[in-house]
Order: structure tokens, then C-alpha cells, then sequence
């Protein structure tokens, strides 16, 4: 594959970060390789989101590989039945389904939504993450399960995924948000067994960037799908402009970007994150265009977008690289994240990267 070096606007770096992937791995070998999982989903929904403006046919084919190396001609697939991670790359069933007229992306996205049935809930109804975190909410759930479950209102008439999505949502600010910072706790056990929740609120210690990220880039894209004048819709629209002021007051001053424990910069060991830069890019760009926020926004957008282009790295073979990438990485204490390995060109933060660079793209023309 022809690699694209010519990284002079936010599309053109998106597309750079796009073919560094694709010439490295076939898309059923992106890692973990031959599973129905939200790695691959976040960077082929990036993909998918520079295709629409870009309609190159390259990006088109790659992401429908993936889906139809998993999902046979009935539309049975192996996924995970019980954590709100198998749902994210369901994502990419829609457009198929809608280009295609295939039965089957509309009977694999069924199955995905039907788990919203049988997924374990809180005594409020809020979903747990996973069965191995038992009573457990985490903001990374919110965009896992949330804009699947809205997209699929909307193209197949199911309107109670709206309020169920709402209601979701609510909960995680009712009992993760910290009005001090205006930032969201990582996670919440309503049990309170877990070795990191604190007896009375239930919440784990400390405000993880990629986290924030997930939380960001849901409520930004439920704007997407819930219209004007809908219900929710002015809710989650103060959600948005307040979580926009306050990631702008935590973001790095030197360098753009955001730390891995978002409010402790002043850590010796703390870092910065390229990821959840990536998702608060993003996050930032969408609450600007949407009229949310100000000049101050746009700003802090335009700087952090700076910062992660001053972040990227490149291989023997001029293709792009993008390092200090948290992995995979579960709620816990202080020590838990800032001791976290980072690997380099993580389907986390490239798909994120390609998110934020599609967003700026018209904020830097102007």
C-alpha cells in the first residue's frame, strides 16, 4: 500500500494514521486478532467517520472486512455476552446494513441490542460493565452501549433505548460526578466491595483520562442522534457545555495535552496521555460546533489537537506512529494508572486520533 505523507491538515493526518494501520495489519488481524471487539471498533469507526469525507473506497472495503470475516451470511457472530464492551463495534452494522439491503447486518445488530435485556443491572437499573465487576458502573460503558443503542432507535424504530440511554447517563452524573472539578470518577460500586470504592460514595479514587474520554465523546455523539427540541436533548447539552469547561481547566499549558490522572498534573509521575487528548480533542471540537462553547473551546481544542501532532512519531518507513498510549485499563488507586504501560499505535488511540482530526478539520479552516 501506497502510504499517505502528505500530513498538512487534520484529514490528511487522519488519513496518515489510517494507512500506517492498514499496511500493517489486514483488518481481521488487527489486534486482538479474529475478535468482535471494541479495539478494532473504536479505529474503524475513526475510519468510518473519515470515509464519509473523504469517500475513498479503501476505507469502505477495509472496515466491511473486518465485519464480514465475523459475521456469517445469518448474521451469527461470537461475542462477549455479558459486558457492555461487545456491543461498540455494532457501530459499524449500520451503514452496511443501510448501503447493502443484507439481512444479515440488521440480525447481527439485533442480537447486540437484545443484550440490553439480559446484561446485569443496579438496583437502579444501571448496567454493570462487566459480570467479573459485579454492582459496577464505569463511565467507558456509557459510549460502549450508549450510541449503539440510540442509532438503533433511530434506524429501526425502538424508542426505548432512548430514555433507557438517558436514564444511563443520569446515573453515572448522580453518582461519579465530583462538583468540585466538574470531572466524572472513573467508576462507581454501588456494593462497595471493590478494594477502591470509598464507603460512602461507592466511587473509585480518582479521574482517569481515557475514561473522561469515552464519557466526552458519548454525550457528543448523543447530541448527534437525539434532534432539536427532542427529550434529553437540552439536558445532555448543559451535560456537554460543562464537561467542555471543565476538561479546559486541566489541560497541560506547555504542551496541550491532558495527564493520565486528569487533575494531577502537578504529580511527578504522572504523564501525558495521548488518548484521552485525543477523545477531549474531539469532545472540545464537537461542544464548539455544536454552540455549547466559546472561543475558549476552540482554543483549547486547536491546542491540544497542536500538541498531539508534536506527540506523533514515525517508523523506518516514514509511516505514523502514535506513542504514550495507556492500555487497557481497569478503575483503581493513584498508583493503578500512573503505573500503567503504554504501547505505541494502540487501536484506542489511533482510532481516537483519526476521531479528532475529522472534527477539526472545518475548525482549522476557519
Amino acid at each position: 500500500m501506497k502510504l499517505n505523507v502528505n500530513r498538512t491538515t487534520p484529514i490528511e493526518w487522519a488519513k496518515s494514521a489510517c494507512d500506517s494501520l492498514m499496511s500493517r495489519y489486514l483488518p481481521e488481524e488487527l489486534p486482538p486478532a479474529g475478535r468482535w471487539h471494541y479495539h478494532q471498533g473504536v479505529f474503524l469507526c475513526g475510519m468510518e467517520l473519515l470515509w464519509r469525507k473523504v469517500r475513498e473506497d479503501r476505507y469502505d472495503v477495509y472496515i466491511k472486512r473486518y465485519v464480514e470475516k465475523l459475521v456469517d451470511d445469518h448474521g451469527n457472530f461470537d461475542f462477549a455476552r455479558d459486558e457492555l464492551d461487545a456491543i461498540q463495534a455494532g457501530l459499524l452494522l449500520f451503514r452496511l446494513d443501510e448501503r447493502s439491503g443484507e439481512g444479515k447486518y440488521r440480525a447481527a445488530a439485533d442480537k447486540l441490542r437484545y443484550l440490553f435485556h439480559t446484561l446485569n443491572r443496579t438496583s437502579e437499573g444501571g448496567f454493570w460493565h462487566k459480570d467479573k465487576y459485579p454492582y459496577n458502573m464505569w463511565l467507558d460503558g456509557l459510549y460502549m452501549g450508549g450510541v449503539f443503542a440510540l442509532k438503533y432507535a433511530n434506524a429501526y424504530g425502538d424508542p426505548s433505548l432512548r430514555s433507557m440511554v438517558l436514564h444511563q447517563e443520569r446515573l453515572m452524573r448522580v453518582h461519579m460526578k465530583d462538583e468540585e472539578t466538574g470531572l466524572l470518577y472513573h467508576a462507581w460500586d454501588e456494593s462497595r466491595r471493590m478494594a477502591w470504592a470509598d464507603p460512602v460514595t461507592g466511587c473509585s479514587p480518582e479521574f482517569w483520562g481515557r475514561s473522561l474520554g469515552w464519557y466526552g465523546l458519548a454525550v457528543a455523539q448523543f447530541l448527534d442522534e437525539i434532534g432539536e427540541g427532542e427529550q434529553g436533548r437540552a439536558e445532555l447539552e448543559q451535560v456537554l457545555a460543562d464537561f467542555a469547561e471543565a476538561l479546559v481547566r486541566y489541560q497541560d499549558a506547555e504542551s496541550g495535552l491532558w495527564y493520565q490522572v486528569v487533575n494531577k498534573g502537578h504529580m511527578a509521575d504522572n504523564w501525558l496521555e495521548t488518548s484521552c487528548t485525543c477523545l477531549f480533542v474531539y469532545t472540545l471540537a464537537k461542544a464548539y460546533k455544536f454552540g455549547l462553547a466559546g472561543d475558549g473551546c476552540l482554543e483549547a481544542a486547536r491546542r491540544g489537537y497542536e500538541g498531539l501532532l508534536q506527540a506523533v512519531q514515525y517508523d523506518e518507513q516514514d509511516r505514523f506512529v502514535l506513542p504514550d498510549i495507556c492500555i487497557g485499563t481497569s478503575a483503581g488507586d493513584y498508583e493503578n494508572y500512573v503505573t500503567r504501560p503504554t504501547s505505541s499505535n494502540d487501536l484506542h488511540g489511533v482510532g481516537a486520533f483519526v476521531m479528532a482530526c475529522v472534527e477539526m478539520e472545518a475548525l482549522l479552516a476557519r
